[in-house]
């Protein structure tokens, strides 16, 4: 029997996402993203087709590298307006009862102490279905506008994560003993203070000393998704994360990339099969493979080849305008995204790619491949995917918003669903334990675990 396939549906608090120029498309609906009851009907969308989560993404800057200016993505509407994704989620919490949501907060952004608390609500709010997708951020823009004179070095940023996250996990894990809140009416006890205690943390980035505010979540720590494919994100990931999202554009490069990291988690004495790790992934759907060759044509029609080089540039680093397009794309020493740079050059060594090949890449679908056909061929390629690279799902990404997450629901899903690969219900619990199955809160040998471990002691 196959093994099953997870589906998250990836986006953005923003116009498009990652098909730059297809907001403009007569059916695409992104640019009601302002609007709540735009984002309540795609949770009950998604929750229909029994999506694992919502993984939202996220940038704190703008992408100004090239051109080295942000006209182009200004103009395109490249990640850019965006507001804040963890606003949102408690309205599609609302109208769903097991869609996870993954957001995307970055470490570099906000002190731990007051982010730990959000989290918290936010795990409150959902019942338990909140996710925390670490990212350390990769826009030099985005260091400038929160104060600093420059983009923290890539390796550094992952160092200081660790701190960032050691808090977290005290606030977490430590704080509240479980037992901590009584809610007794009769003797106007709310908690017992014996069980609550602050935390003690003085690391290389950060000195907190204090209860964390809220009382403990469903999960305690929301799970864990981690983004980063380089050789220090993989380390970072092998430690924290639960789930991996990676975007190799290639069955070799996510190959290598789901390989590495899963031999880094059983070397840190982690289960290597406890992480769970999907790949970035566009599917155009039709009826016939006509069909779909169509809509990838009008999809194509619209799509901005310039805007698709303004996010790689900022992925990157490297200005790419200042090439022409048919210059190969050579690896490039940069503070930015090592594992951006990685997937079109190292990881690959049987693919070179020119700068007009990565302009029609990421133009639609970002750095992760597109499949286009029937809902028979297209579960084909997923399968294919599965078994060749070792992953176990897909961040589905989107072409025209709704359409796309339609689409998949309609066709793709019931052709899965009867080749057995994919869920046809959800299980119970939040989120960690539909993912795992093993209960709501983190366990041993993860880091966090060890806290809660310190507090029965």
């Amino acid at each position: 029997m196959s093994r099953p396939i997870r589906l998250n549906a990836f986006a953005m608090n923003c116009v498009g996402h990652l098909a730059p120029g297809l907001w403009a498309h007569p059916r695409d609906q992104s640019h009601r993203y302002r609007e709540l009851t735009y984002w309540m009907d795609l949770a009950r969308l998604l929750e229909q087709g029994l999506f694992d989560a919502l993984f939202l993404a996220d940038v704190n800057g703008i992408y100004d590298v090239y051109g080295g200016k942000p006209d182009t993505a200004i103009r395109n509407a490249v990640q850019v307006p965006v507001n804040d994704p963890l606003q949102i989620v408690p309205a599609m919490a609302a109208v769903t009862r097991h869609l996870g949501f993954g957001i995307t907060c970055s470490t570099a952004s906000e002190h731990p102490f007051p982010f730990a608390r959000r989290m918290s609500t936010l795990d409150h709010l959902t019942g338990g279905r909140a996710a925390w997708n670490i990212v350390t951020s990769f826009l030099a823009s985005g260091a400038k506008s929160l104060g600093q004179d420059r983009l923290t070095a890539h390796d550094d940023r992952y160092a200081y994560a660790d701190d960032y996250l050691d808090v977290c996990y005290k606030l977490w894990e430590e704080s509240w003993a479980d037992g901590a809140v009584i809610a007794d009416k009769a003797r106007g006890i709310y908690a017992d203070p014996a069980l609550v205690r602050p935390v003690q943390h003085q690391g290389p980035h950060f000195t907190v000393e204090g209860i964390h505010l809220s009382e403990p979540s469903p999960q305690r720590t929301p799970v864990l998704f981690q983004a980063g494919a380089s050789g220090r994100g993989r380390l970072f990931a092998a430690t924290h994360a639960e789930c991996v999202f990676i975007g190799g554009p290639s069955r070799t490069v996510l190959k290598g990339y789901v390989k590495a990291i899963r031999e880094q988690a059983a070397a840190l004495g982690r289960d290597p099969r406890d992480l769970v790790i999907y790949n970035l992934h566009t599917v155009i759907l039709g009826r016939t493979e006509r069909e779909a060759r169509e809509k990838l044509e009008d999809y194509r029609a619209h799509a901005s080849l310039e805007a698709g080089l303004a996010l790689l540039s900022g992925w990157t680093g490297i200005d790419l305008s200042q090439y022409d397009p048919d210059d190969p794309f050579r690896r490039i020493h940069t503070e930015a995204g090592q594992s951006a740079i990685d997937s079109f050059t190292s990881a690959d060594p049987n693919k070179v790619w020119t700068i007009r090949e990565l302009a029609q890449w990421a133009a639609l679908g970002g750095r992760g491949p597109v499949s286009v056909g029937t809902a028979a061929s297209v579960a084909d390629e997923l399968q294919a995917w599965a078994a060749e690279t070792g992953v176990d799902g897909f961040n589905l990404a989107f072409a025209v918003m709704p359409e796309t997450f339609t689409d998949v629901i309609e066709h793709l899903i019931p052709e899965l669903q009867r080749r057995g690969v994919y869920q046809t219900a959800y299980a119970e619990g939040t989120l960690r334990q539909k993912l795992f199955g093993r209960g709501d809160r983190l366990r041993s040998p993860h880091p966090a675990a060890g806290h809660r471990q310190a507090l029965s002691a």
